[in-house]
C-alpha cells in the first residue's frame, strides 16, 4: 500500500516516524511519501517537504510567513490529487492537517486517518464538524477522548500511548546508577535532585524557568537540574541559571528523571512522562496578564485541568499552577508540601497508578498501523 504522512513539527516527526515502522510489519509491501522531519526520513520513501519550512506558532509569526505555509499547503493538496496514494494519515498538526482533509475528502475517494487527533476538547471545539465530515478515522493517544468524541457522534479508536511506551522501552535498557549519573554531569554527590522541566519553546523557557529555579532555591539540601530542551541554545539558558548554583543536562531529560526526587514541570507531554517515571510533581505554567488569562480560560477552555495526569485520570492528582498562579512563593508551597507530606506525596503516586491503569499496554503505533494498514487496503469500498 501507499501512505502518505504529513506531521508539521518535532513531536509529529518522532510519531509518524514509528508509525511508518509499525506500517512495514504489517504491510510488507508499504510505499511513503510525506512532509516530514528526519525522523521520518530515516524510515524511508520520498519527503516532500521538511516541517521546518511550515512550522510556524503564534498569530504574528504565521502572519508573517502565511504566504509560505499556504504555498506548502497548496503543493500538498496538489500532490495527493497527482500521487493518489491508498491512505492520507494525518498526524497532529491541526490547522494545516484538517485544510488537507477537506480537500482530500471532497476531491478523492482516498481514506483519511488521523493519528493523534487536535486537542479540540481544550481549544476549538467546533472543529469536531471537519473532524466527522472529513476524517475516515481517528487513533487516539488519550483515553478520555474516546468519551469525548463519542458524546459529539464520533467513534474513534484509542491505541495506547506511545509516552508510556517509550519510557518504559528506556527503563528496560537504561542502567546508570544515581550516584553515576551525578558524577558523569559534575553534580553533588550528597544531594537529592529536583528535576526542572520549563519546556521545550524559548517563550516557556523564558516565561517560567527563573520561577521554577526561584522557587526551588528555597530548599538548600536539594540541588536543582535543568533537564535543556533538544534543539535550543545554551545561550538561552544562561542568563537564568547564572547565581542560582542550578546545573543543566542536554539531552538526558529521561536519565534525569530516572533519579530526580521531585519534579517542577510545565503543562505538556512532560507532565505525563514525569507521571511515567513516578516522579511527584508540580505543574507550573506562567503567563502574561495572568488574571487575564485566568478569566479568558473560564470563557472558552472547555476543561477543569491543563496537565495531561489530571486530564487521564479525570481528576487532581498532581497540583496545577497555572497564569499568575505559577509564582515562586505558590510553587515552594506545592514543593515543600510534596517533600514533608508523606500522605500527600503517597496519594499522588497512587494517582500515577490509576493512570497508567488507564493507559493500557498495548503500543500505540502498531495499533493504530494495523487498522491504517486495513483502511487503506479497502480504499474505494462503498
Amino acid at each position: 500500500m501507499y501512505y502518505y504522512l504529513i506531521a508539521g513539527e518535532a513531536s509529529g516527526d518522532l510519531h509518524a516516524a514509528s508509525l511508518m515502522r509499525q506500517l512495514k510489519e504489517v504491510d510488507p509491501d508499504a510505499r511513503f511519501r510525506f512532509i516530514g522531519g528526519d525522523m521520518m526520513a530515516h524510515e524511508g520513501g520520498e519527503m516532500v517537504r521538511h516541517y521546518r519550512t511550515l512550522a510556524y506558532m503564534g498569530f504574528i509569526p504565521v502572519l508573517l510567513h502565511l504566504r509560505t505555509i499556504m504555498a506548502g499547503m497548496r503543493q500538498c493538496k496538489a500532490d495527493i490529487e497527482a500521487e493518489r496514494p491508498d491512505a492520507v494519515v494525518l498526524v497532529d498538526y491541526p490547522g494545516f492537517n484538517l485544510s488537507v482533509a477537506r480537500h482530500v475528502a471532497s476531491r478523492t475517494a482516498i481514506p483519511v486517518a488521523y493519528y493523534i487527533p487536535p486537542k479540540i476538547w481544550a481549544w476549538k471545539e467546533h472543529r469536531i464538524r471537519s473532524i466527522r465530515r472529513y476524517v475516515t478515522r481517528v487513533f487516539s493517544i488519550l483515553p478520555f477522548e474516546v468519551e469525548w468524541y463519542a458524546a459529539r457522534g464520533y467513534r474513534l479508536d484509542y491505541v495506547g500511548n506511545p509516552t508510556r511506551e517509550e519510557v518504559e522501552a528506556f527503563r528496560a535498557g537504561y542502567a546508570e546508577t544515581e550516584a553515576e549519573f551525578k558524577r558523569r554531569n559534575g553534580l553533588d554527590a550528597h544531594k537529592p535532585m529536583i528535576a526542572i522541566l520549563a519546556g521545550s519553546r524559548r517563550q516557556e523557557i523564558g516565561d517560567n524557568l527563573s520561577r521554577m529555579l526561584a522557587a526551588a532555591s528555597q530548599f538548600p539540601d536539594y540541588q536543582a537540574v535543568v533537564a535543556g530542551a533538544p534543539g535550543l541554545a545554551p545561550a538561552i539558558y544562561e542568563d537564568k541559571l547564572r547565581g542560582t548554583g542550578a546545573r543543566i543536562v542536554f539531552g538526558e531529560t529521561y536519565q534525569l528523571l530516572a533519579h530526580a526526587r521531585f519534579a517542577l514541570v510545565t503543562s505538556g507531554t512532560a507532565t505525563l512522562e514525569t507521571a511515567v517515571f513516578g516522579v511527584p510533581q508540580v505543574v507550573c505554567y506562567y503567563l502574561k496578564a495572568g488574571w487575564l488569562m485566568r478569566l479568558l480560560k473560564r470563557l472558552f477552555i472547555k476543561v477543569r485541568h491543563v496537565s495531561l495526569v489530571n486530564l487521564i485520570a479525570g481528576r487532581e492528582v498532581v497540583p496545577e499552577l497555572i497564569a499568575d498562579r505559577a509564582n515562586p512563593a505558590r510553587i515552594a508551597d506545592e514543593l515543600r508540601r510534596l517533600i514533608v507530606d508523606d500522605g500527600h506525596r503517597r496519594r499522588m503516586l497512587d494517582g500515577y497508578g490509576e493512570v497508567m491503569r488507564r493507559l493500557g499496554t498495548d503500543s500505540a503505533a502498531a495499533t493504530a498501523a494495523r487498522g491504517i494498514a486495513g483502511m487503506a487496503s479497502r480504499k474505494g469500498e462503498g
